[in-house]
């Protein structure tokens, strides 16, 4: 065998088994996907989860080999039965380790605004929730956590600019 020619050249069969040792040492991100969806008056949509003390936006946790727009147009449709076009992305957060935590991806993408009968034939259809409700921007600063208050303040700001935003830990990157 010429050592000129590159693996995957010579010998394809070897170089996917290099491939997939690296891959199965490589880290692995847990990816969150929410949506910032709107009614007519600008208000956002919240969820109040069981399993946390406060509200959040509608979303959730992306399962193994889901894109992260997939997951946020499953959720959506799992928490609210609302079978929902996802819009363009808004906000990516790098969250670091905390807690029993490994570090994290979190986006927020743009869900478009809802007519007020669509905002009105709104429910959760999802076990996990205990309401919805939809809350002026600095009515919903106080409704959520503080780092996700800084995402939702991002993606809004988003919106108005036509942009993606990036965070590390919820604070823009200087």
């Amino acid at each position: 065998m010429d050592p000129e020619v590159p693996l995957y050249e010579r010998d394809p069969v070897a170089w996917n088994a290099y491939l997939a040792e690296g891959n199965a040492k490589q880290a692995r991100k847990r990816v969150g996907a929410d949506v910032l969806i709107r009614d007519e008056q600008g208000r956002i949509l919240l969820v109040d989860p069981k399993y946390k003390p406060d509200w959040d936006l509608p979303g959730g946790m992306a399962e193994a080999n889901e894109s992260p727009a997939a997951a946020a147009r499953r959720e959506i449709k799992e928490e609210l039965g609302l079978d929902l076009d996802i819009g363009h992305l808004l906000v990516v957060d790098w969250v670091s380790p905390h807690g029993p935590w490994n570090d994290s991806l979190m986006f927020i993408f743009d869900g478009g605004v809802l007519s007020d009968d669509q905002a009105d034939a709104l429910h959760v259809v999802d076990r996990e929730l205990m309401g919805l409700r939809f809350a002026d921007p600095a009515e919903a600063m106080c409704l959520l956590r503080p780092y996700v208050g800084l995402r939702v303040r991002s993606a809004l700001h988003a919106l108005q600019e036509n942009r993606s935003n990036y965070h590390e830990r919820g604070d823009l990157p200087q």
